[in-house]
């Protein structure tokens, strides 16, 4: 009997252990590589919940340090009020243009009565990329923006609010003052908005995308800032989509040297790829 009350506690515990394996998450600095994948987020700012994607890369481990895309999605992705859950994926839409492998991306959202350019809204990108970067290992050196449209728009004014913080920029379709039938408010106040705000990105490399036929978003303010960034020495790349209207992202997201140029940016070295 007390041999068999015995087998019967192991045997307990053993059931224990495995159940206990089953249904608790893997540890935060466990080495297994994963699948890549989409996970869902959420923080709380402003009185409402933010929901944010992450997409995890495949092979993606907790041994090493990740370059970090934040990426702003433009106002046909704004949310509707009390949407606390996402419905439509952004960051499914991003990821099908190329098989990356390298990057964690962040992709905050924002509300239909918001624009990435307040600074309130700014303030929720960057906690999502915070907290997206402490959960996923990223790599404040090789820390990345894009944006598109009105993310566009967002990467200029989040850049220049944040010098030194990030090692690229990519703004497809974006500008720094709208005009009047578009609601974004402006990058920057200043007299010169353009120059102010080469001036405080100057260290940056920047690739700049626009279609030469977008009514939405004129080509000109993209014209203008990559003048204004290389005035200020600024390493600048800019194409110019000819006969493209103002979805400029589906070529730019697809070009082969996307990727490859961005990853080249680091924060460490002085000398950064211009290619």
């Amino acid at each position: 009997m007390k041999l068999n009350r015995k087998i019967r506690i192991c045997l307990a515990g053993i059931s224990f252990s495995f159940l206990f394996l089953i249904f608790s998450p893997l540890p935060a600095h466990s080495a297994q590589k994963t699948e890549s994948r989409i996970v869902q987020r959420a923080l709380q700012a402003n009185g409402r919940t933010y929901p944010y994607e992450v997409f995890v890369p495949p092979g993606w481990t907790a041994q090493k340090k990740w370059p970090v895309i934040l990426f702003l999605h433009g106002v046909g992705h704004r949310l509707e009020p009390g949407e606390s859950k996402i419905s439509v994926s952004v960051a499914e839409r991003y990821i099908s243009y190329q098989h990356q492998k390298e990057a964690v991306i962040v992709f905050p959202r924002c509300y239909m009565d918001e624009y990435w350019t307040q600074p309130q809204v700014a303030a929720v990108a960057l906690q999502a990329l915070e907290a997206a970067k402490l959960e996923f290992h990223g790599d404040a050196q090789r820390t990345y923006m894009a944006g598109l449209s009105m993310g566009g728009f967002g990467t200029w004014y989040i850049a220049a609010q944040n010098p030194g913080k990030f090692a690229a920029l990519v703004v497809v379709c974006g500008g720094i003052r709208t005009p009047e039938s578009v609601a974004i408010p402006a990058v920057s106040s200043a007299g010169n908005p353009y120059e102010d705000t080469a001036l405080k990105l100057r260290a940056v490399p920047v690739w700049i995308f626009h279609g030469d036929k977008d009514v939405t978003i004129p080509v000109t303010e993209s014209r203008r800032m990559a003048d204004a960034l290389r005035a200020q020495g600024t390493r600048v790349r800019y194409t110019e989509y000819p006969g493209i209207g103002h979805n400029a992202w589906d070529k730019a997201f697809s070009e082969p040297d996307f990727f490859p140029w961005l990853f080249a940016q680091t924060l460490k070295t002085e000398k950064r790829s211009s290619r």
